[in-house]
């Protein structure tokens, strides 16, 4: 061989994936003591392990690849399943961290960044960051960050185009006054679902009412008080489109408290697609946002960095559709 041995050529000489390689040079767990042996007797054959020892010193890399979030909840736990898999056959472990916030969500980034770059992880995944100006040395990608592409790779979903879907949705079912549960109002995502709410009403001729406007914020406790509202209201709406599923459930239990069927008495759509959405009685009709493939395009980016390589595409939106389930119907006569 002319060329300097790479644990591609290892994996393949061996044959095993890379991550196995990867493993039984460094002596993690995970790999049969004949497998290991195999792996050590090519790397000796190729002459790979000097390589190895050589580019560790260079590059001073730790095999690691963090996910920073806020909060462990339904989307990052489907982000994390997505970057988990395509992490798989590479030769990177993963590691999930969500720092000690002290009911401070503004700027979380930058204190974990702090204490996990250069020593523990060599690129970053931030999960809907609030900043993406983060002072690091070292490649990060953002997911569905809260003001929309910036300097750092970003990966999101097609928020106006699914609100657009599920409102047009509803008003196709022969709904006219329709409520939106909104999420958080400092969040792009947010922003960009309440635009395609308003402006499936504009296309259709129906009038914009802000009575019928609720914030939930994104999590199930902050929005049954606005759902309570919105249900109270003397001429209530027919059918209301939360911003994420979380919210979509709340209304769903805030209703059925109050007596009311859904959908016969009222029709709810939610936005993500988290596996809660499908075990609901009745199952949830949402827009489903490709969350695992999120995660896994971030991997991508992020990977493409670290060896050096400059993405023909860092500000990547991803497409949405709607799932008809159980919970929207026509209105009641």
């Amino acid at each position: 061989m002319n060329r300097r041995p790479t644990i591609h050529d290892v994996a393949a000489a061996a044959g095993v994936s890379v991550a196995t390689v990867s493993k039984a040079v460094n002596g993690r767990y995970g790999v049969a003591d004949v497998t290991s042996q195999r792996v050590l007797q090519v790397v000796q054959e190729l002459g790979y392990e000097s390589s190895i020892v050589a580019s560790s010193m260079r590059s001073r890399r730790t095999g690691v690849i963090g996910v920073l979030v806020a909060d462990f909840e339904p989307f990052s736990a489907e982000i994390l399943k997505g970057v988990g898999a395509a992490l798989r056959d590479s030769s990177y472990d993963l590691l999930a961290y969500s720092g000690a916030h002290q009911g401070e969500n503004d700027g979380w980034e930058r204190k974990s960044i702090s204490r996990l770059s250069g020593t523990l992880i060599d690129g970053a995944i931030l999960v809907t960051p609030t900043v993406v100006t983060v002072p690091a040395e070292m490649p990060i990608v953002a997911v569905d960050p809260h003001t929309g592409p910036a300097d750092v790779p970003t990966v999101e979903s097609d928020n106006f185009a699914g609100a657009l879907q599920a409102t047009n949705h509803l008003i196709e079912l022969g709904h006219r006054r329709i409520g939106f549960l909104a999420g958080r109002p400092d969040l792009r995502s947010s922003i960009r679902r309440q635009d395609g709410y308003r402006r499936a009403l504009l296309d259709a001729g129906i009038r914009f009412d802000p009575s019928l406007i609720g914030i939930g914020r994104y999590q199930q406790e902050t929005a049954r008080e606005p759902a309570m509202a919105l249900l109270s209201l003397r001429d209530r709406p027919t059918a209301i489109f939360a911003a994420n599923d979380v919210s979509a459930i709340a209304i769903i239990e805030v209703a059925t408290s109050m007596g009311l069927s859904v959908p016969d008495d009222l029709s709810v759509i939610g936005f993500d697609d988290v596996p809660e959405a499908s075990r609901m009685n009745p199952p949830l009709t949402t827009i489903r946002q490709p969350m695992q493939t999120i995660g896994a395009t971030a991997v991508r980016l992020l990977v493409s960095l670290l060896d050096g390589e400059q993405p023909e595409e860092t500000h990547l939106r991803l497409p949405t559709r709607l799932v008809r389930r159980a919970t929207t119907a026509p209105p009641s006569a």
